[in-house]
């Protein structure tokens, strides 16, 4: 049975759809809105004559005939793409083009991305970057992106991870008029004493500051009236003298050579995992995608 070019595209608009579970998320992945997505769907079922899936305001669910048509259709397209993602390697890098979907962290967009993103559109100027910056805890897949960044450690055990940077340095900092104010700690236990500025994890956790020396380590539920999950807003909290910061080093080294910001505790500061970037292992990597891994480890932003 042959099968024509709309059909092919109503099968991949229903296994994006069956895959996400949200018309929304679906919709990110393709490109398209929701509602044409709906759209096409419903054209689709009516020219099969079966419903594929049930969907409500609070939920998409697939039927047992949707069940069915996703079990046979799951491994054929992925193995189509995988086929054209093959394809890839074998164009030119200067003529590459398509669209690349990263989720990543805050961190890692202004210290990782931003000094390397100028670069990567002089080279490659057909490709084109969606970028979404959040520090919640999101499957990559599920929010529709081709990979994402984070900390080494957290990247679910079920993806491809590579290394993009060395490892960092943690440190608190606090602004001179309030360490004149306040008082500098001399251990981490002196933080009883302070105004810590409390950060919320993308779990929803509120994180304990984590210090080291020699053999000794310590984790402190540190105090504070302010709660942040924004690093930028905690470095313009600081800078104003509302209380100390526990940030990575490179985000406050040029505070801390402008005399704006001092270091405190430095000999406590511990060595986190660098950023990695992580993907479905089930396929390989898009042009662009690699083309911009290579870019940032050729760079070097934070080292490697």
């Amino acid at each position: 049975m042959r099968i024509n070019r709309t059909e092919l595209a109503d099968l991949g608009t229903f296994l994006a759809i069956a895959r996400h579970r949200s018309f929304r998320q679906a919709g990110l992945e393709l490109g398209v809105s929701a509602s044409a997505l709906s759209h096409a769907l419903k054209a689709m079922e009516a020219r099969l004559g079966v419903r594929l899936i049930n969907r409500t305001s609070r939920s998409v669910t697939l039927t047992a005939a949707g069940e069915d048509l996703l079990a046979s259709l799951d491994a054929p397209f992925a193995a189509i793409g995988s086929a054209l993602d093959v394809l890839d390697q074998h164009r030119d890098p200067a003529t590459a083009t398509g669209r690349i979907r990263l989720n990543v962290l805050e961190h890692a967009s202004t210290l990782l991305l931003a000094p390397v993103l100028p670069l990567f559109h002089a080279r490659h100027p057909q490709v084109e970057i969606d970028v979404r910056v959040s520090n919640d805890l999101l499957d990559v897949v599920d929010a529709g992106a081709d990979a994402g960044i984070r900390y080494g450690g957290t990247v679910p055990q079920d993806m491809v991870a590579q290394r993009l940077s060395a490892d960092l340095r943690w440190v608190v900092v606090g602004a001179p008029a309030y360490l004149d104010r306040q008082g500098i700690p001399d251990h981490p236990r002196d933080l009883a004493a302070h105004r810590c500025l409390r950060i919320r994890l993308g779990d929803d956790r509120l994180y304990r500051w984590e210090f080291e020396r020699a053999d000794e380590q310590i984790a402190l539920d540190v105090p504070g009236a302010v709660t942040i999950d924004n690093t930028q807003f905690g470095l313009s909290l600081a800078l104003a003298g509302g209380g100390l910061a526990y940030l990575p080093q490179p985000c406050v080294e040029p505070s801390v050579a402008r005399g704006e910001l001092r270091v405190v505790l430095a000999d406590w500061g511990p060595i986190g995992p660098g950023f990695h970037i992580y993907y479905p292992g089930r396929r390989q990597l898009p042009t662009g995608l690699r083309l911009l891994t290579d870019l940032i480890r050729e760079v070097k932003p934070l080292g490697l």
